[in-house]
Protein backbone atom coordinates (compact mmCIF):
# COMPACT_ATOMS: atom_id res chain seq x y z
CA UNK A 1 0.00 0.00 0.00
CA UNK A 2 2.80 2.54 0.45
CA UNK A 3 4.72 1.66 -2.61
CA UNK A 4 0.97 2.37 -4.27
CA UNK A 5 1.27 5.70 -2.52
CA UNK A 6 4.48 6.56 -3.54
CA UNK A 7 3.57 6.01 -7.20
CA UNK A 8 0.82 7.87 -7.04
CA UNK A 9 2.77 11.06 -5.41
CA UNK A 10 5.54 10.34 -8.24
CA UNK A 11 2.65 10.28 -10.89
CA UNK A 12 1.29 13.55 -9.34
CA UNK A 13 4.49 15.42 -8.67
CA UNK A 14 6.01 14.47 -12.58
CA UNK A 15 3.14 14.48 -14.87
CA UNK A 16 3.05 17.29 -17.24
CA UNK A 17 -0.77 17.41 -16.95
CA UNK A 18 -2.63 19.00 -14.02
CA UNK A 19 -4.47 15.52 -12.33
CA UNK A 20 -6.75 15.85 -9.81
CA UNK A 21 -8.49 13.10 -7.50
CA UNK A 22 -11.92 13.22 -5.91
CA UNK A 23 -14.20 10.66 -4.33
CA UNK A 24 -17.70 10.12 -5.34
CA UNK A 25 -19.26 13.38 -3.82
CA UNK A 26 -16.69 15.28 -5.40
CA UNK A 27 -14.42 16.35 -2.84
CA UNK A 28 -10.73 17.13 -3.77
CA UNK A 29 -8.45 14.20 -1.99
CA UNK A 30 -5.45 14.76 -4.35
CA UNK A 31 -3.74 17.31 -7.13
CA UNK A 32 -0.67 17.73 -8.85
CA UNK A 33 1.67 19.93 -8.09
CA UNK A 34 1.42 22.05 -11.37
CA UNK A 35 -2.24 23.35 -10.42
CA UNK A 36 -0.90 27.00 -9.56
CA UNK A 37 0.54 27.39 -13.07
CA UNK A 38 -2.56 26.44 -14.61
CA UNK A 39 -5.45 27.19 -12.31
CA UNK A 40 -3.08 29.71 -9.95
CA UNK A 41 -4.15 27.95 -6.82
CA UNK A 42 -1.83 25.93 -4.56
CA UNK A 43 -2.76 22.26 -3.88
CA UNK A 44 -3.62 23.34 -0.38
CA UNK A 45 -5.61 25.62 -1.71
CA UNK A 46 -7.83 23.08 -3.10
CA UNK A 47 -7.91 19.89 -1.01
CA UNK A 48 -10.73 19.06 1.11
CA UNK A 49 -12.79 21.60 -0.97
CA UNK A 50 -15.49 20.21 -3.74
CA UNK A 51 -15.25 20.71 -6.91
CA UNK A 52 -19.11 22.67 -6.26
CA UNK A 53 -17.28 25.04 -4.66
CA UNK A 54 -14.67 25.22 -6.39
CA UNK A 55 -16.80 26.18 -9.52
CA UNK A 56 -18.58 28.37 -8.39
CA UNK A 57 -15.38 30.55 -7.60
CA UNK A 58 -14.58 30.07 -10.96
CA UNK A 59 -11.37 28.19 -10.65
CA UNK A 60 -13.11 24.93 -12.48
CA UNK A 61 -14.64 26.44 -15.33
CA UNK A 62 -16.49 24.67 -15.83
CA UNK A 63 -15.65 21.48 -14.18
CA UNK A 64 -15.57 18.40 -15.67
CA UNK A 65 -15.72 16.32 -12.28
CA UNK A 66 -19.19 17.50 -12.35
CA UNK A 67 -20.09 16.50 -15.57
CA UNK A 68 -18.49 12.98 -14.98
CA UNK A 69 -20.55 12.69 -12.38
CA UNK A 70 -23.69 13.76 -13.52
CA UNK A 71 -23.40 11.62 -16.70
CA UNK A 72 -21.50 8.19 -15.07
CA UNK A 73 -19.48 8.67 -18.50
CA UNK A 74 -15.38 10.08 -19.43
CA UNK A 75 -16.27 13.25 -20.51
CA UNK A 76 -13.88 16.01 -22.07
CA UNK A 77 -14.38 19.53 -22.29
CA UNK A 78 -12.29 23.17 -22.39
CA UNK A 79 -12.13 25.52 -19.34
CA UNK A 80 -11.09 28.77 -19.01
CA UNK A 81 -8.96 29.37 -16.01
CA UNK A 82 -8.97 32.63 -13.90
CA UNK A 83 -5.50 32.88 -15.11
CA UNK A 84 -6.46 33.72 -18.87
CA UNK A 85 -5.35 30.14 -20.06
CA UNK A 86 -7.04 27.50 -22.35
CA UNK A 87 -7.45 24.03 -21.10
CA UNK A 88 -8.55 20.83 -22.27
CA UNK A 89 -10.01 18.80 -19.15
CA UNK A 90 -10.72 15.00 -19.50
CA UNK A 91 -12.40 13.10 -16.63
CA UNK A 92 -12.69 9.35 -15.85
CA UNK A 93 -15.20 7.79 -13.96
CA UNK A 94 -13.45 4.93 -11.65
CA UNK A 95 -15.68 2.28 -10.22
CA UNK A 96 -15.29 -0.37 -7.66
CA UNK A 97 -15.97 -4.10 -7.98
CA UNK A 98 -19.59 -3.13 -7.74
CA UNK A 99 -19.75 -1.11 -9.87
CA UNK A 100 -20.52 1.99 -8.05
CA UNK A 101 -18.26 5.46 -8.89
CA UNK A 102 -15.66 5.68 -6.24
CA UNK A 103 -13.36 8.20 -7.77
CA UNK A 104 -12.91 10.91 -10.81
CA UNK A 105 -9.77 11.35 -12.02
CA UNK A 106 -8.87 14.34 -14.38
CA UNK A 107 -6.51 15.49 -16.93
CA UNK A 108 -5.88 19.28 -17.41
CA UNK A 109 -3.79 20.25 -20.45
CA UNK A 110 -3.17 23.22 -21.03
CA UNK A 111 -3.56 24.53 -24.66
CA UNK A 112 -2.88 28.29 -24.13
CA UNK A 113 0.12 28.49 -26.22
CA UNK A 114 -1.31 25.71 -29.02
CA UNK A 115 -4.78 28.51 -29.13
CA UNK A 116 -2.90 31.44 -29.95
CA UNK A 117 -1.03 29.47 -32.58
CA UNK A 118 -4.26 28.94 -33.48
CA UNK A 119 -5.62 32.43 -33.35
CA UNK A 120 -2.41 33.89 -34.77
CA UNK A 121 -2.68 31.46 -37.85
CA UNK A 122 -5.89 33.06 -38.45
CA UNK A 123 -5.04 35.89 -38.04
CA UNK A 124 -2.32 35.96 -40.75
CA UNK A 125 -4.95 33.98 -43.16
CA UNK A 126 -6.84 37.09 -42.71
CA UNK A 127 -3.83 39.52 -43.13
CA UNK A 128 -3.53 37.26 -46.13
CA UNK A 129 -6.47 37.26 -47.52
CA UNK A 130 -6.38 41.11 -47.34
CA UNK A 131 -3.01 41.74 -49.12
CA UNK A 132 -4.11 38.71 -51.55
CA UNK A 133 -7.05 41.32 -52.50
CA UNK A 134 -4.55 44.12 -52.26
CA UNK A 135 -1.92 42.67 -54.64
CA UNK A 136 -5.29 41.59 -57.20
CA UNK A 137 -6.88 45.14 -56.98
CA UNK A 138 -2.88 46.49 -57.85
CA UNK A 139 -2.64 43.96 -61.03
CA UNK A 140 -6.09 45.13 -61.69
CA UNK A 141 -5.29 48.68 -61.88
CA UNK A 142 -1.77 48.37 -63.11
CA UNK A 143 -2.64 46.10 -66.22
CA UNK A 144 -1.91 47.08 -69.65
CA UNK A 145 1.12 49.39 -68.04
CA UNK A 146 -1.67 51.29 -66.42
CA UNK A 147 -0.77 53.10 -63.46
CA UNK A 148 -3.79 54.22 -61.17
CA UNK A 149 -3.55 56.39 -57.76
CA UNK A 150 -5.71 59.24 -58.70
CA UNK A 151 -9.37 59.52 -57.91
CA UNK A 152 -10.82 60.02 -60.87
CA UNK A 153 -8.88 57.02 -62.61
CA UNK A 154 -10.20 55.01 -59.71
CA UNK A 155 -13.68 55.84 -61.34
CA UNK A 156 -12.87 55.15 -64.90
CA UNK A 157 -11.43 51.92 -63.47
CA UNK A 158 -14.50 50.90 -61.71
CA UNK A 159 -16.90 51.55 -64.63
CA UNK A 160 -14.39 49.85 -67.19
CA UNK A 161 -14.41 46.50 -65.04
CA UNK A 162 -17.86 46.76 -64.39
CA UNK A 163 -19.15 46.93 -68.40
CA UNK A 164 -15.80 44.33 -69.39
CA UNK A 165 -17.70 41.95 -68.87
CA UNK A 166 -20.65 42.76 -71.54
CA UNK A 167 -20.89 43.06 -75.04
CA UNK A 168 -22.11 46.76 -74.80
CA UNK A 169 -20.71 49.19 -76.94
CA UNK A 170 -18.14 51.41 -75.21
CA UNK A 171 -17.02 54.66 -76.28
CA UNK A 172 -13.37 56.02 -75.09
CA UNK A 173 -13.23 59.76 -74.94
CA UNK A 174 -10.43 62.01 -74.14
CA UNK A 175 -7.28 63.89 -75.42
CA UNK A 176 -5.13 62.20 -77.47
CA UNK A 177 -2.32 60.43 -75.83
CA UNK A 178 -4.25 59.43 -72.44
CA UNK A 179 -4.08 55.91 -72.92
CA UNK A 180 -7.39 55.15 -75.04
CA UNK A 181 -5.97 52.07 -76.51
CA UNK A 182 -4.65 50.87 -73.01
CA UNK A 183 -8.15 51.00 -71.61
CA UNK A 184 -9.72 49.19 -74.81
CA UNK A 185 -7.43 46.33 -74.31
CA UNK A 186 -8.40 46.26 -70.71
CA UNK A 187 -12.31 45.82 -71.79
CA UNK A 188 -11.32 43.20 -73.88
CA UNK A 189 -9.12 41.08 -71.93
CA UNK A 190 -11.29 41.53 -69.01
CA UNK A 191 -14.38 40.03 -71.06
CA UNK A 192 -15.00 36.53 -72.25
CA UNK A 193 -13.86 37.10 -75.33
CA UNK A 194 -10.12 37.52 -74.45
CA UNK A 195 -8.50 34.36 -76.08
CA UNK A 196 -10.22 35.44 -79.20
CA UNK A 197 -8.77 37.91 -81.65
CA UNK A 198 -8.18 41.97 -80.36
CA UNK A 199 -8.46 43.59 -83.91
CA UNK A 200 -7.33 47.53 -83.70
CA UNK A 201 -8.27 50.10 -86.36
CA UNK A 202 -7.22 53.72 -86.85
CA UNK A 203 -9.47 55.19 -88.90
CA UNK A 204 -7.46 58.38 -89.67
CA UNK A 205 -4.57 56.49 -90.78
CA UNK A 206 -6.33 54.41 -93.53
CA UNK A 207 -6.76 56.38 -96.78
CA UNK A 208 -10.38 55.96 -97.80
CA UNK A 209 -9.99 54.64 -101.05
CA UNK A 210 -8.43 51.49 -99.21
CA UNK A 211 -10.50 51.71 -96.08
CA UNK A 212 -13.88 49.27 -97.55
CA UNK A 213 -11.24 46.86 -98.79
CA UNK A 214 -9.44 46.53 -95.08
CA UNK A 215 -12.81 46.59 -93.02
CA UNK A 216 -14.79 43.72 -95.80
CA UNK A 217 -12.10 42.29 -97.34
CA UNK A 218 -12.17 41.14 -101.34
CA UNK A 219 -12.01 38.07 -103.37
CA UNK A 220 -9.29 37.31 -105.68
CA UNK A 221 -9.39 39.18 -108.53
CA UNK A 222 -12.38 41.46 -107.16
CA UNK A 223 -10.46 44.30 -108.96
CA UNK A 224 -7.69 45.72 -110.28
CA UNK A 225 -4.36 45.55 -108.36
CA UNK A 226 -6.09 42.90 -106.02
CA UNK A 227 -4.10 39.96 -104.50
CA UNK A 228 -4.36 36.77 -106.23
CA UNK A 229 -5.57 35.05 -102.78
CA UNK A 230 -7.96 37.54 -101.79
CA UNK A 231 -8.15 39.34 -98.07
CA UNK A 232 -10.14 39.01 -95.36
CA UNK A 233 -11.28 42.22 -93.58
CA UNK A 234 -11.26 43.66 -90.12
CA UNK A 235 -14.86 42.55 -89.46
CA UNK A 236 -14.65 39.09 -90.43
CA UNK A 237 -10.93 38.93 -88.65
CA UNK A 238 -12.25 40.11 -85.32
CA UNK A 239 -15.34 37.48 -85.11
CA UNK A 240 -15.80 36.39 -81.51
CA UNK A 241 -13.29 38.95 -80.49
CA UNK A 242 -13.11 42.45 -80.17
CA UNK A 243 -12.59 45.27 -82.82
CA UNK A 244 -11.34 48.32 -81.46
CA UNK A 245 -12.22 51.40 -83.76
CA UNK A 246 -8.94 54.39 -83.07
CA UNK A 247 -10.04 57.93 -84.01
CA UNK A 248 -13.60 57.03 -85.02
CA UNK A 249 -14.38 60.34 -85.86
CA UNK A 250 -12.16 60.26 -88.86
CA UNK A 251 -14.40 57.47 -90.29
CA UNK A 252 -15.77 58.89 -94.38
CA UNK A 253 -19.30 59.55 -94.17
CA UNK A 254 -19.86 56.99 -96.81
CA UNK A 255 -18.10 54.10 -94.36
CA UNK A 256 -19.94 54.87 -91.51
CA UNK A 257 -23.53 53.84 -93.70
CA UNK A 258 -21.66 50.39 -94.06
CA UNK A 259 -20.68 50.72 -90.39
CA UNK A 260 -24.01 50.82 -89.37
CA UNK A 261 -25.27 48.43 -91.73
CA UNK A 262 -22.76 45.70 -90.03
CA UNK A 263 -23.91 46.43 -86.83
CA UNK A 264 -27.52 46.42 -87.77
CA UNK A 265 -27.11 43.04 -89.44
CA UNK A 266 -24.37 41.49 -87.84
CA UNK A 267 -23.18 40.43 -91.73
CA UNK A 268 -20.68 41.58 -93.91
CA UNK A 269 -20.27 41.14 -97.37
CA UNK A 270 -16.51 40.76 -99.32
CA UNK A 271 -16.20 43.10 -101.88
CA UNK A 272 -16.30 41.08 -105.21
CA UNK A 273 -18.76 38.38 -103.40
CA UNK A 274 -22.87 37.81 -103.66
CA UNK A 275 -22.24 35.87 -99.81
CA UNK A 276 -22.70 37.58 -96.98
CA UNK A 277 -21.05 36.04 -93.97
CA UNK A 278 -21.90 36.22 -90.27
CA UNK A 279 -19.98 38.44 -87.91
CA UNK A 280 -19.81 38.37 -83.77
CA UNK A 281 -17.64 40.91 -82.34
CA UNK A 282 -17.52 43.46 -79.54
CA UNK A 283 -17.13 46.86 -80.42
CA UNK A 284 -14.99 49.75 -78.58
CA UNK A 285 -14.43 53.10 -80.26
CA UNK A 286 -12.21 55.57 -79.05
CA UNK A 287 -11.79 59.72 -80.38
CA UNK A 288 -10.59 62.82 -79.26
CA UNK A 289 -13.29 64.90 -81.47
CA UNK A 290 -16.61 66.44 -79.74
CA UNK A 291 -19.24 63.71 -81.73
CA UNK A 292 -22.13 65.48 -80.57
CA UNK A 293 -20.64 68.43 -82.23
CA UNK A 294 -19.58 66.57 -85.33
CA UNK A 295 -23.17 65.01 -85.91
CA UNK A 296 -24.51 69.36 -85.61
CA UNK A 297 -22.80 70.01 -88.44
CA UNK A 298 -23.50 67.10 -90.10
CA UNK A 299 -19.72 65.50 -90.31
CA UNK A 300 -20.91 62.53 -88.18
CA UNK A 301 -23.92 60.60 -88.71
CA UNK A 302 -26.80 61.39 -86.37
CA UNK A 303 -27.83 57.30 -86.27
CA UNK A 304 -24.48 55.84 -85.72
CA UNK A 305 -24.06 58.14 -83.06
CA UNK A 306 -26.74 56.68 -81.17
CA UNK A 307 -25.60 53.18 -81.84
CA UNK A 308 -22.40 53.47 -80.94
CA UNK A 309 -23.03 55.65 -77.90
CA UNK A 310 -24.08 53.13 -75.28
CA UNK A 311 -21.43 53.88 -73.13
CA UNK A 312 -19.20 56.42 -72.81
CA UNK A 313 -16.39 56.73 -70.76
CA UNK A 314 -14.11 59.72 -70.78
CA UNK A 315 -10.50 59.32 -69.88
CA UNK A 316 -9.30 62.74 -68.16
CA UNK A 317 -5.65 64.22 -69.20
CA UNK A 318 -2.64 63.84 -66.90
CA UNK A 319 -3.25 67.51 -65.96
CA UNK A 320 -6.04 66.73 -64.46
CA UNK A 321 -5.13 63.41 -62.29
CA UNK A 322 -1.38 64.40 -60.85
CA UNK A 323 -1.26 62.25 -57.96
CA UNK A 324 -1.23 59.36 -61.19
CA UNK A 325 2.04 61.21 -62.45
CA UNK A 326 5.01 61.01 -59.46
CA UNK A 327 3.90 56.84 -60.14
CA UNK A 328 3.61 56.95 -64.36
CA UNK A 329 7.49 58.69 -64.26
CA UNK A 330 9.41 55.84 -61.84
CA UNK A 331 7.20 53.23 -63.67
CA UNK A 332 8.61 54.14 -67.05
CA UNK A 333 12.02 55.09 -65.89
CA UNK A 334 12.13 51.76 -64.58
CA UNK A 335 10.94 50.09 -67.62
CA UNK A 336 13.24 52.25 -69.97
CA UNK A 337 16.52 51.39 -67.74
CA UNK A 338 15.68 48.04 -67.85
CA UNK A 339 14.99 48.16 -71.80
CA UNK A 340 18.47 49.60 -72.38
CA UNK A 341 20.10 48.60 -69.51
CA UNK A 342 20.63 52.25 -68.07
CA UNK A 343 20.35 53.21 -64.29
CA UNK A 344 19.02 56.65 -64.72
CA UNK A 345 17.52 58.57 -61.92
CA UNK A 346 15.34 61.34 -61.58
CA UNK A 347 17.43 64.74 -59.67
CA UNK A 348 14.89 66.45 -57.16
CA UNK A 349 14.88 69.15 -59.03
CA UNK A 350 14.28 67.84 -62.14
CA UNK A 351 11.43 65.77 -60.33
CA UNK A 352 9.59 68.89 -59.50
CA UNK A 353 9.90 70.17 -62.67
CA UNK A 354 8.50 67.08 -64.66
CA UNK A 355 5.33 66.85 -61.79
CA UNK A 356 4.43 70.79 -62.75
CA UNK A 357 4.92 70.07 -66.37
CA UNK A 358 1.01 70.48 -68.51
CA UNK A 359 1.78 67.21 -70.35
CA UNK A 360 -0.18 68.33 -72.78
CA UNK A 361 0.69 64.99 -74.65
CA UNK A 362 -0.32 63.28 -71.61
CA UNK A 363 0.71 59.74 -71.26
CA UNK A 364 2.11 59.42 -74.77
CA UNK A 365 4.32 62.49 -74.27
CA UNK A 366 5.46 61.51 -70.55
CA UNK A 367 6.45 58.26 -72.10
CA UNK A 368 8.35 59.54 -75.15
CA UNK A 369 10.17 62.50 -72.67
CA UNK A 370 11.37 59.90 -69.97
CA UNK A 371 12.75 57.64 -73.36
CA UNK A 372 14.83 59.98 -74.66
CA UNK A 373 16.40 61.32 -71.13
CA UNK A 374 17.19 57.52 -70.57
CA UNK A 375 18.69 57.73 -74.37
CA UNK A 376 20.48 60.99 -74.73
CA UNK A 377 21.65 61.77 -71.20
CA UNK A 378 25.27 61.68 -70.44
CA UNK A 379 24.96 61.24 -66.49
CA UNK A 380 23.19 59.09 -64.75
CA UNK A 381 21.29 61.89 -62.83
CA UNK A 382 18.84 63.48 -64.79
CA UNK A 383 19.28 67.06 -64.08
CA UNK A 384 16.63 69.95 -64.84
CA UNK A 385 18.88 70.99 -67.73
CA UNK A 386 18.23 67.75 -69.43
CA UNK A 387 14.45 68.70 -69.51
CA UNK A 388 13.03 69.82 -72.92
CA UNK A 389 10.98 72.15 -71.27
CA UNK A 390 13.65 73.18 -68.69
CA UNK A 391 13.68 76.86 -69.76
CA UNK A 392 10.22 77.75 -69.87
CA UNK A 393 9.95 75.94 -66.56
CA UNK A 394 12.69 77.97 -64.84
CA UNK A 395 11.89 81.36 -66.30
CA UNK A 396 8.54 81.10 -64.71
CA UNK A 397 10.37 79.78 -61.39
CA UNK A 398 12.12 82.67 -61.73
CA UNK A 399 9.37 85.15 -61.51
CA UNK A 400 7.56 83.13 -58.48
CA UNK A 401 10.67 82.52 -56.51
CA UNK A 402 13.07 85.38 -55.34
CA UNK A 403 16.88 84.17 -55.08
CA UNK A 404 18.69 83.92 -51.56
CA UNK A 405 20.70 87.20 -52.58
CA UNK A 406 17.41 89.47 -53.11
CA UNK A 407 16.00 88.29 -49.92
CA UNK A 408 18.95 89.28 -48.02
CA UNK A 409 19.27 92.43 -50.15
CA UNK A 410 15.55 93.42 -49.01
CA UNK A 411 17.16 93.52 -44.98
CA UNK A 412 14.83 90.31 -44.45
CA UNK A 413 15.41 88.05 -41.44
CA UNK A 414 15.94 85.10 -41.47
CA UNK A 415 12.44 84.41 -39.96
CA UNK A 416 10.52 86.73 -42.44
CA UNK A 417 12.47 85.22 -45.66
CA UNK A 418 11.11 81.45 -44.37
CA UNK A 419 7.70 83.40 -44.32
CA UNK A 420 7.94 84.74 -47.51
CA UNK A 421 8.97 80.93 -48.86
CA UNK A 422 6.04 79.65 -47.19
CA UNK A 423 3.68 82.11 -48.55
CA UNK A 424 5.29 80.98 -52.26
CA UNK A 425 4.99 77.63 -52.07
CA UNK A 426 0.89 78.40 -50.43
CA UNK A 427 0.44 80.62 -53.33
CA UNK A 428 1.71 78.04 -56.25
CA UNK A 429 -0.47 74.77 -54.36
CA UNK A 430 -3.15 77.59 -54.49
CA UNK A 431 -2.89 77.70 -57.91
CA UNK A 432 -2.56 74.20 -58.32
CA UNK A 433 -4.74 72.67 -56.66
CA UNK A 434 -8.94 72.43 -56.23
CA UNK A 435 -9.19 72.00 -53.04
CA UNK A 436 -7.44 72.77 -49.69
CA UNK A 437 -7.17 69.27 -48.93
CA UNK A 438 -5.35 68.59 -51.85
CA UNK A 439 -3.00 71.43 -50.91
CA UNK A 440 -2.89 69.44 -47.81
CA UNK A 441 -1.92 66.37 -49.33
CA UNK A 442 0.55 68.09 -51.82
CA UNK A 443 2.26 70.08 -49.42
CA UNK A 444 2.56 67.30 -46.73
CA UNK A 445 0.72 69.43 -44.07
CA UNK A 446 -2.61 68.87 -42.80
CA UNK A 447 -5.86 70.76 -43.95
CA UNK A 448 -6.87 72.89 -40.80
CA UNK A 449 -3.07 73.69 -41.09
CA UNK A 450 -3.26 74.67 -45.04
CA UNK A 451 -6.57 76.90 -44.16
CA UNK A 452 -4.83 78.57 -40.91
CA UNK A 453 -1.75 79.63 -43.27
CA UNK A 454 -4.31 80.90 -45.91
CA UNK A 455 -5.40 83.07 -43.54
CA UNK A 456 -2.70 84.11 -42.31
CA UNK A 457 -0.83 85.56 -45.58
CA UNK A 458 -4.57 86.54 -46.78
CA UNK A 459 -4.13 84.89 -50.13
CA UNK A 460 -7.52 84.33 -51.33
Amino acid sequence: MEMIERELEAILHTSHDNIVITDERGLVLRASQNCRDIYGYDVSELVGRTVYELQDRGIFSPSVTIEVLKKKKEVQLMQQTETGKVVMATGIPVYDEHQCMKRVISFSHDLTELQRLKEDYQQLEVKMKTYQLEVEELREQQSNEMIIRSGSMKKVWSIINRVADSDATVVLLGESGVGKTAFARALHYGSERKEEPFIEINCGAIPASLFESEMFGYEAGSFTGASTKGKTGKFELAHNGTLFLDEIGELPLDMQVKLLKVLQEKTVTKIGSERAKHVNFRLIVATNQPLEEMVKKGTFREDLFYRLHVIPITIPPLRERKEDIAALLYHVLHKQNEKYSMKKFFHAEALNLLLEHPWPGNVRELENTIERLVLTTDENSISPQDLPFYSENSSSEKEEWESLDTLTSQGMTLQQALAEVEKNWLIRAYRQCQTTYEMANTLGISQPTVVRRLRKYNIK
